[in-house]
């Protein structure tokens, strides 16, 4: 599973990757920890969307696909594919990342960058920016020295070198443990951090020694900067995500599978220990998600062709107290390899095939629920035994999700003061009376959510 779906040969290899803060912080550091991963979107839609939407909708991160020079190409993994750490690829030059950066500064969006450093392209050719390769030997980086010394495919998950340094998908695997590759690896870090870059996605952290990680991380002049990396839970494998925990955050990917058997075949009662009761790491360290670019193509999880399962599941996700929780927002595709609808060009959302989930009404609503209710605890939990449930984040916010396919009305008790909710679901006035009580309607497959400090509409 932590194979990244290609289907030419050498194509990319890109595994879903988990964002972490550096240290062992609760999650990524600030009061806001909705990253928006905007993916394959270009640097000059980013930079649009921090302002007109991210800032104002609280999502504290936007997270940006790989921007060093790759492979050319028209399809999304061309992207992690690099050939050079150059920024050159098919989102934009140095000047528009560096613009984008700003901006979403200010607009208060922080701004993490998809990273790929365990492995070089594939193939040969010339790059986006015009730099010429061929595999094993990229000229002023990297030449054959630098590179593991098996050359064949990864082909056994239960042993950890062949994991470590074998090729994934094909694709040319650096010598982490090797301290001219540390070293350049860190520059391309260094080099984004300059450009006032916040934190990094480490791709594929599976596939590098968590030491060698920790020794590239110490490079940093930002050492602490935040990590989200990605490895991929698998029973009975070598290497197993909990090692990577002192590096930052690591993507809990059990969490975005058990979401899709749960909203599609089983009750969402099970819920009420969503997280560490499950077996999964300690929410502080935990990346979630309700889907990545990844698994939205291979089907391991729920997806924007999904509907109301998975918009309910985004909303839970984001009313429940585990983990970080990442926002996909991609493109509509058949073919799985299909790249970005105008090159990564956003003129407006929901238009040429751009989904924008971060903006869809539901999901964006619940961002200020969130940041409202930050580490409160779940409280006046309620289910149906089924697909109802409904519960509340102490004093400052309560959930209703009803996934049955009727409508439920009922009185549910909360711990909020009296007074008049706007419920962001729907725009309409909810009354909680002097009891922390309130009736409501809740149609087939949809939510309710309220919290302190929203009160109109």
């Amino acid at each position: 599973m932590a194979r990244r779906h290609l289907s030419a040969a050498v194509a990319l290899a890109a595994a879903a990757v988990v964002m972490n803060p550096t240290g062992a912080q609760a999650s990524p550091p600030g009061t806001k920890d909705v990253t928006a991963v905007l993916f394959e979107w270009n640097f000059a839609s980013i930079a649009r969307e921090c302002t007109t939407t991210l800032g104002p909708a609280g999502y504290g991160y936007v997270q940006v696909s790989p921007p060093a020079e790759h492979i050319q190409g028209p399809q999304w993994w061309t992207s992690y594919q690099p050939v050079s750490y150059k920024i050159a690829g098919r989102l934009g030059d140095r000047a528009a990342f560096q613009n984008m950066v700003s901006t979403c500064h200010a607009a208060g969006v922080k701004v993490v960058v998809d990273t790929v450093i365990n492995h070089m392209a594939a193939g040969s050719g010339t790059g986006t920016g015009g730099s010429s390769y061929t595999k094993y030997d990229y000229p002023g980086l990297y030449s054959s020295f630098d590179f593991d010394d098996c050359t064949g495919q990864i082909s056994n998950y239960r042993d950890r070198w062949n994991v470590q340094h074998c090729e994934l998908v094909g694709l040319s695997d650096l010598d982490t443990g090797e301290n001219y590759v540390r070293g350049a690896i860190a520059g391309y870090m260094n080099d984004l951090l300059s450009l006032g870059v916040d934190g990094f996605r480490i791709d594929a952290a599976k596939h590098m020694d968590a030491a060698d990680l920790a020794n590239i991380r110490s490079r940093l002049n930002n050492p602490s900067a935040y990590w989200k990396q990605e490895v991929i839970h698998g029973s009975g494998e070598a290497v197993q995500p909990t090692e990577y925990t002192g590096n930052g955050d690591v993507q809990e990917f059990r969490y975005a599978y058990d979401l899709k058997r749960v909203f599609n075949n089983e009750n969402l009662a099970y819920l009420k220990n969503y997280g560490e009761g499950w077996g999964y790491m300690s929410s502080g360290v935990s990346g979630v998600f309700v889907d990545n670019h990844d698994t939205e193509r291979n089907g391991s999880t729920l997806s924007y062709k999904d509907n109301a399962n998975y918009t309910l599941a985004n909303v839970f996700m984001l009313a429940w107290p585990y983990g970080a929780p990442d926002i996909n927002s991609g493109y509509e595709f058949s073919d799985h390899d299909a790249g970005p609808p105008n090159g990564g060009q956003v003129n407006a959302c929901w238009l040429n095939g751009w989904k924008c989930q971060h903006n869809w009404p539901e999901i964006k609503s619940m961002v200020g629920f969130r940041n409202a209710t930050r580490g409160q605890a779940v409280t006046n939990w309620w289910d149906n035994g089924g697909d109802a449930i409904a519960f509340g984040r102490g004093g400052k916010g309560f959930v209703a999700i009803n996934h049955e396919p009727g409508s439920l009305t009922r009185t549910y008790q909360t711990s909020l003061p009296a007074g008049t909710y706007c419920n962001v679901q729907n725009n309409t006035a909810v009354t909680v009376n002097s009891g922390g009580q309130f009736t409501a309607t809740l149609g087939s497959n949809t939510a309710l959510a309220i919290y302190a400090g929203k009160s109109n509409c």
